[in-house]
């Protein structure tokens, strides 16, 4: 009965937001044109399928975020674990990287990297763009995971030594498992500000999903229907990832049950 007021909770909400829309979109005085969207997401020639401008911006898209999230994901796992080492050093170094980064906006990240840095080692922009997400997104779950190993009690620690764990063995079997199960829903919700943040390298011209709709935009001033899209396919995608995170989160608990 819980779970179905729980299903019922978040369909109320969208059904409330879409009505509003409908009361806005009636409201509107715009001259729709939804029928010319299409050709820029993807036509049929001669029975072949082609891309549009703003599908070949999806994929990049995808392309920048699949690869920042892995590698944020890295940087935070190594950061982390810096923090909480013995080594001063590690500590400092952990520190400095975190605090910057996180009281910095992105953008100025972003234009630090691809202005200054990349001709220094000819970078290009689309690595400019991922070595930004990455190291943005990286220090937040580092915080996340840290937060998430101090909070599993030290008697593990000491159950895990006293039957001959290795300390890998301890972090692999242990340590990271119960952090995951703490920590997945914020470890999600940094997966999905991750793909939204990816929106802001269109500002060093990669022509993503959003600046491909920019694009089409000062081309055919289809404004709302292009942007309308853009967001759509926005929600898509992070709504996928959420799903896939939600039933892997629901895994790592049926197996610590």
């Amino acid at each position: 009965m819980n779970r179905v007021k729980k299903g019922i909770k978040p369909f109320i909400f969208i059904l409330f937001i879409f009505f509003i829309f409908i009361i806005g979109y009636g409201n509107l005085e715009y001259n729709w044109q939804w029928y010319r969207v299409k050709p820029f997401l993807f036509v049929f020639e001669n029975g072949k399928f082609i891309r549009g401008l703003l599908l070949d911006g999806l994929f990049i898209t995808l392309k920048i975020s699949s690869i920042s999230l892995v590698l944020s994901f890295i940087i935070g796992f190594l950061s982390a674990f810096a923090r909480l080492s013995s080594s001063p050093v590690l500590k400092l170094v952990s520190w400095c990287y975190v605090e910057t980064i996180r009281n910095t906006p992105l953008l100025i990240q972003i234009f630090l990297i691809y202005f200054v840095i990349s001709p220094i080692f000819n970078i290009s922009a689309f690595l400019s763009a991922v070595i930004a997400l990455s190291l943005f997104e990286g220090a937040y779950s580092s915080e996340i995971i840290r937060s998430g190993i101090i909070n599993i009690p030290k008697g593990q620690y000491e159950a895990a030594q006293s039957i001959g764990l290795s300390v890998p063995g301890i972090y692999i079997k242990i340590i990271i498992p119960q952090m995951l199960r703490q920590t997945l829903p914020m470890l999600a919700g940094q997966s999905v500000s991750l793909i939204k943040d990816s929106a802001l390298v269109s500002t060093i011209s990669i022509y993503d999903l959003t600046m491909q709709g920019q694009r089409i935009v000062s081309e055919t001033f289809l404004t709302f229907e292009i942007w309308f899209t853009v967001a759509l396919c926005y929600l898509v995608i992070t709504a996928s990832l959420s799903f896939i995170i939600r039933q892997f989160e629901n895994q790592l608990k049926f197996i610590n049950q």
